[in-house]
């Protein structure tokens, strides 16, 4: 098979949805049909791709006829329904969801890390896309892996808001409004006031006192960098901004290795840049960070506490690398090499 392929989108109008279409759009993605699919809050509205009008269809079990690819992101009850259902009719499922993730007969792919999982789509017609934290964590953390080895992980998470979807990115404008204008705050989203504030609370909290969120990353990640010796610890915190995760990651090597070390083997990376000359103030920052495709790091910095650890700062807009443009990636993979 070869040429233009029929897509369709699940989530369509979500934050995640509209940054699907919009990445499919910029890499010229080889669509043929496009197809917007979502609940029947949101069916009936259009949206363009390509300088043309899509009317947004009413997701149904028949959705699925002629569609090559299909990309989720219309959370994990959506795709644990229609998953299966798009797969059986002869679709490969992308799904931004936790729904299969940890399936282990469905690959958890990030494209610079480890795409030769895509194959075993074969399995069940799914392929997983990791938790957005994840995802820029392990784009950091292959090359040195590759390198010297990881005995451990300690990783604390600063998370924009628009991970929670559209009325997390209105509920912190709202908040700010009503502070500046010394006017009641309204919290709906959050348990508590997003805007100056930072809550240590993503997802719901486990038995362990850990949250899902943090779990996410602790189990992706050995699944992911297909370790699971590695000892994984993470705190996950909202902070108010609307774009971009930020991630301070500490890392213990099983070889030693040096700043200058990490330093050129990132450099050299799939998909990181490196930003990192501290006595010009230059670091990653998530202002900077939104909008793009890459994962930026910086504040290298060996931690003097142990033999061999080392500190990074991670940051990666996570609507685009975190969800939807990983999600194309793989797509674009898939379509190249296994159809």
């Amino acid at each position: 098979m070869g040429g233009l392929y029929n897509v369709a989108v699940v989530g369509a109008t979500g934050a995640v949805g509209n940054m699907m279409v919009e990445v499919l759009q910029e890499r010229n993605f080889p669509v043929n049909n496009l197809k917007l699919l979502a609940s029947e809050r949101s069916a009936g509205s259009a949206m363009l791709f390509q300088g043309k009008s899509h009317k947004v269809e009413l997701l149904t079990p028949e959705s699925f006829e002629d569609v090559d690819v299909a990309l989720f992101s219309a959370g994990g009850s959506v795709s644990k329904e229609f998953a299966p259902i798009a797969a059986e009719s002869g679709a490969v499922v992308v799904d931004n969801s936790s729904a299969f993730r940890m399936d282990p007969d469905i690959p958890l792919v990030v494209p610079e890390v480890n795409p030769h999982q895509i194959g075993a789509y074969r399995n069940r017609g799914i392929i997983a896309n990791p938790n957005c934290s994840t995802i820029q964590m392990v784009v950091a953390l292959k090359p040195i892996y590759d390198a010297a080895g990881i005995e451990r992980i300690v990783v604390s998470t600063y998370q924009a808001v628009s991970g929670t979807g559209k009325r997390a990115i209105q509920e912190l404008q709202d908040q700010s409004v009503s502070i500046f204008n010394f006017k009641p705050i309204k919290s709906e989203v959050y348990p508590h006031q997003i805007a100056f504030n930072c809550l240590p609370h993503i997802d719901v909290f486990l038995e362990n006192g850990y949250t899902k969120e943090e779990m996410k990353m602790v189990n992706e990640t050995k699944k992911i960098l297909e370790d699971a010796s590695i000892r994984v610890t993470a705190t996950t915190v909202r902070v108010p901004v609307f774009y971009s995760h930020s991630e301070s990651v500490n890392v213990e090597t099983k070889k030693k290795i040096t700043v200058q070390e990490v330093r050129d083997i990132l450099s050299k990376a799939p998909g990181v840049v490196v930003v990192d000359d501290p006595g010009k103030n230059l670091y990653p920052l998530a202002i900077d960070a939104a909008g793009k495709d890459e994962t930026f790091v910086g504040r290298i910095r060996e931690d003097e506490s142990i033999e061999k650890g080392i500190n990074l700062w991670v940051v990666a807009d996570n609507i685009r690398k975190g969800a939807a443009t990983n999600a194309v990636q793989i797509a674009e993979i898939l379509v190249k090499e296994y159809f």
